[in-house]
């Protein structure tokens, strides 16, 4: 860099001879944010006569004042908090806090004393869709300058950047204005207009008929507004991955390496053009990728995992085999509290009215720290921390580096390998291992797609030859007081890497992954007992969670004790050339399935049905329950809650297990003059008809479904399943093990008693024991444990 453009600072001295703002009046925004929640902090408790107005965006029914409160509990005031004590708290934040309520693209009205401005408000997110990376960053650095145009104020501007702004270069980065010559408005525009066209094209009939027959095809047996829902859910998708994408090839083709730098760059230009050379001082921060403290609060403050950190993480979970990192690259990594404290620096000495200045915080230069030394310590980290997991500690794994392209053939292999193995299984049966399989499976493309986003997303940033030079950062440094440079300064040359990373970094953010684990949306929940309360129902499906035994089987039961034995071979023949169609059917919807079947009762007559129910029939279907869900069943009565046996089928299979539950609500079948017409009396309760009977059930008897429980086997149980603030699946098919996986639904195995039973149609017994299925179920044993037969 030429001498023309550095900054001898001191020569040119801070406008603040203390190194302090005195009594400035400071605007900050991102104040809630990763660095604008520190840069408070550091105007509390190093700036104390200052005053700070913070632009904080109301959210749903908080108000900005709500959430100024809020963020002041949070981990990085405490050491401030504990030593002023809360009086001093609630004098500080009476006298010196105001809370200006808006957002960056139209704060409103500021105020006409501000006599410096923080802008570090900016998108979290590298890759986020085109739209909304333009309006956070490029219309919130016109919002909040026009603003500032409009208040008469004229203070010195501290816009905060990313080192990353140059795009995609080699050599040495300067601290100066970017050169090019891109027409930034005329971007902003065309990225707005990318919604709307994108928008547009989703809601065309061929892409949703797609969307469609992919929901359709999953989620059929769910119910149609199951479908519809899914299907919208899909389209929305659809609609943010193209306008990511639209970011992501944008910013390629004008030479960054993403939408987040790119329009981070025109939010400087903005910057320029609109306060710093218009009249006015403007100072531009760049940090590079900034991670945790390494002083100030407190060693190792984070606030949530920063841009290296997932990718951190996911090595010590053991999820990377392989990363198409350029080994001998300088991955630039700088702490918060040294951005701060030069955010600060930069605020203290301002910069001559149109003559904007850059400064560079960065490590790469002066403090390499090459992608193979990053490497070597998560790896030693982690192998003397190992990370924990049910089968023993995580073993990470060593990288080769063998280059991008063949980590990108290895992923693409797995990728189809993985797709073809779970395309199988979801085709097989569902048991033990299946499941077993399916999720070791979902967790092998977790961890596909978890590869292939972060060797996207860091690509830029572990395979860079750009240095950034930090000759104006190091003078701006060299600037401050030799008796503060121990606490306000930032030179990196003196960060020992391995100390921090082994010491402080690795330990922070394994730590906030422990505490992200014990929050109670983490945890699975444990076995513990259940509450004694009268408003809370227990609503059970019947086929596969209670019994045992299907809608086929039953028929063929009930069918068998009604005609002659001669009978009986054409009568299994004829049922079981048609199960093939019963199983498309019931695949599509399972309501069609029980309308389909019925058919099979027509012309049984009704006092032959009810003989068999209390007889052989109703023997047989008990001998088929499962002991776990009766169990369970005992369990919910005991602790008060109200118990419902519901099934989309006839009356005729659940009517034996009416003692066990408070309620049995069941479809019935038409007859005339004593005979069934094959007809159902009413529609079949499944799916959506049973997520409806559910919410009308529980309005009539005052109970809270928040607090209720469900539990059911079968993908077509999710409408109503939701419904219930206690969902579990029971012994799940493959469509429903997947649906839970992806919900966090607690998964139940209960056990069966096929191991033990053999079917004699010559009398229809179950053996060894035809009898109900547990002594425990007999009316003695319901008198027994409190409960009336019923």
């Amino acid at each position: 860099m030429s001498d023309s453009t550095s900054i001898d600072q001191t020569e040119a001295g801070p406008a603040f001879p203390d190194f302090t703002l005195g009594s400035a009046h400071v605007l900050l925004t991102g104040g809630t944010g990763f660095v604008g929640q520190a840069v408070l902090e550091r105007l509390l408790s190093a700036h104390p006569d200052t005053r700070v107005s913070l632009l904080i965006r109301p959210k749903s029914r908080t108000t900005g004042e709500s959430r100024l409160q809020t963020l002041l509990k949070k981990p990085v005031f405490r050491p401030w908090r504990e030593l002023v004590g809360e009086a001093e708290v609630e004098r500080v934040v009476r006298e010196r806090l105001s809370v200006i309520q808006g957002d960056l693209a139209n704060p409103g009205e500021l105020p006409g004393d501000i006599d410096v401005v923080i802008h570090s408000a900016s998108t979290v997110s590298f890759d986020p869709p085109i739209d909304e990376a333009f309006q956070t960053n490029v219309d919130g650095a016109t919002g909040i300058y026009g603003a500032l145009l409009a208040s008469g104020s004229d203070p010195h501007v501290v816009h905060v950047s990313t080192a990353y702004v140059g795009g995609m270069r080699k050599g040495v980065s300067l601290e100066a204005s970017l050169e090019h010559e891109i027409d930034w408005r005329a971007e902003n525009e065309a990225a707005k207009s990318a919604r709307r066209r994108v928008e547009m094209a989703s809601r065309q009939p061929e892409v949703l008929r797609s969307l469609l027959a992919d929901s359709r095809s999953r989620l059929g047996k769910v119910g149609p507004q199951a479908v519809a829902q899914d299907a919208e859910a899909a389209r929305i998708e659809w609609v943010t991955k193209r306008l990511v994408d639209h970011g992501r090839i944008r910013a390629e083709s004008l030479g960054w390496t993403d939408v987040y730098t790119l329009t981070k760059a025109f939010a400087e230009r903005a910057a320029e053009e609109l306060w710093g050379t218009a009249g006015h001082r403007l100072s531009i921060v760049r940090p590079s990728i900034i991670e945790s403290a390494l002083r100030h609060p407190v060693p190792g403050w984070l606030d949530g995992f920063k841009v290296a950190d997932p990718l951190i993480m996911a090595y010590g979970r053991g999820q990377l085999p392989e990363f198409p990192g350029v080994p001998d690259s300088v991955l630039d990594v700088i702490p918060v509290d040294f951005v701060v404290n030069a955010i600060l620096a930069a605020a203290v000495t301002p910069a001559p009215v149109d003559e904007p200045k850059y400064y560079q915080i960065v490590s790469g230069a002066r403090n390499p720290l090459p992608f193979h030394s990053m490497y070597e310590n998560v790896k030693e980290f982690f192998t003397k921390n190992p990370m924990p997991h049910d089968d023993g500690p995580i073993e990470v794994p060593s990288w080769r580096f063998p280059g991008g392209r063949s980590v990108e053939r290895t992923l693409r292999m797995q990728e189809r390998l993985t797709g073809a193995a779970d395309r199988a299984v979801a085709r097989m049966p569902s048991t033990h291992r299946t499941r077993a399989w399916t999720q070791t499976l979902h967790q092998r493309q977790r961890g596909l797609e978890q590869l292939r986003y972060f060797a996207e997303l860091y690509r830029a940033y572990v395979q860079t030859e750009l240095i950034f030079d930090d000759r104006n950062a190091l003078a701006l440094h060299r600037s401050i007081p030799d008796e503060l440079k121990a606490d306000r300064g930032f030179d990196v040359a003196d960060i020992d890497w391995h100390e921090y990373f082994q010491t402080i970094h690795f330990p922070a953010i394994t730590g906030l992954t422990k505490a992200y684990a014990n929050r109670p949306a983490g945890r699975a929940r444990a076995k513990r007992a259940l509450p004694v309360r009268s408003d809370v129902l227990a609503v059970f499906d019947f086929e596969g969670t209670v019994v045992e035994s299907n809608l086929v089987e039953q028929y063929l039961w009930v069918r068998l004790g009604l005609i002659p034995k001669a009978q009986w071979p054409q009568e299994f023949a004829s049922l079981m050339l048609s199960v093939p169609k019963y199983l498309r059917v019931d695949h599509r919807d399972r309501g069609e399935f029980i309308r389909t079947l019925v058919r099979r009762y027509k012309g049984i007559r009704v006092d032959e049905l009810q003989r068999l129910v209390q007889g052989q029939f109703g023997a047989a279907m008990l001998s088929r329950a499962i002991p776990d869900a009766l169990d369970r069943v005992a369990q919910h009565r005991a602790a008060g809650h109200r118990t419902v046996l519901v099934t989309g089928a006839t009356r005729s299979a659940a009517e034996p297990f009416a003692r066990f539950f408070d309620d049995v609500v069941a479809g019935e079948m038409h007859s005339t003059k004593g005979v069934l017409t094959g007809y159902l009396a009413t529609p079949p309760l499944v799916d959506e008809a049973r997520a409806a009977w559910l919410r009308e059930y529980a309005d009539a008897h005052g109970m809270n479904l928040t607090q209720s429980y469900g539990y059911g086997d079968s993908l077509a149980d999710v409408a109503w399943l939701k419904l219930v603030g206690n969902a579990s699946v029971v012994n799940p098919d493959t469509a429903l093990y997947r649906h839970a996986q992806r919900t966090k639904w607690t998964v139940e195995d209960w056990t069966r008693r096929s191991s033990d039973r053999q079917v004699v149609p010559g009398n229809l017994a179950l053996l060894p024991d035809a009898s109900p299925a547990h002594p425990a179920r007999s009316e003695e044993g319901d008198r027994k444990a409190g409960h009336e037969p019923r």
